[in-house]
């Protein structure tokens, strides 16, 4: 099974959304059982916590219900041996993941979008829209 690992910085907008809408996808493909998806975040801050309400109702509106289930966690040093590809959503994240990453493993870093056909250097934005106020 290929294990893959999206990370943000604080694992509760981007990364839950990304990995709702990568296990939507796995599923819609038919590949349940032969790919995973988890996320995490390069800060510990929001340890436990839920994604955030804005990326919630996104993940809603277009029926990716994993990101229900997310809780907010840390990229652990297991898991750069454990998945097959980690996928930061920006550079930022990105040299974060090369700084604590274990030289065998370096080859599994790289950016989600380069994945998605945008390309080399191809960043996630960290713009949510407004949290209603009603």
């Amino acid at each position: 099974m290929i294990q893959v690992l999206v990370v943000c910085m604080g694992n509760i907008c981007r990364s839950p959304l990304a990995a709702s809408a990568l296990e939507a996808e796995i599923l819609r493909g038919g590949l349940a059982g032969r790919v995973a998806v988890d996320s995490a975040g390069t800060y510990a801050g929001h340890r436990g916590e839920r994604a955030d309400p804005r990326a919630v109702a996104v993940a809603s509106a277009r029926g990716y219900e994993r990101i229900h289930r997310e809780r907010a966690r840390r990229v652990s040093e297991q898991d750069f041996a454990s998945f097959d590809l980690l996928l930061a959503m920006d550079q930022d994240n990105l040299d974060n993941l090369r700084h604590q990453c274990p030289p065998a493993h370096a080859h599994k870093l790289h950016l989600f979008l380069e994945f998605a056909g945008e390309g080399v250097g191809a960043e996630v934005p960290t713009a949510m829209p407004p949290a209603s106020s009603g």
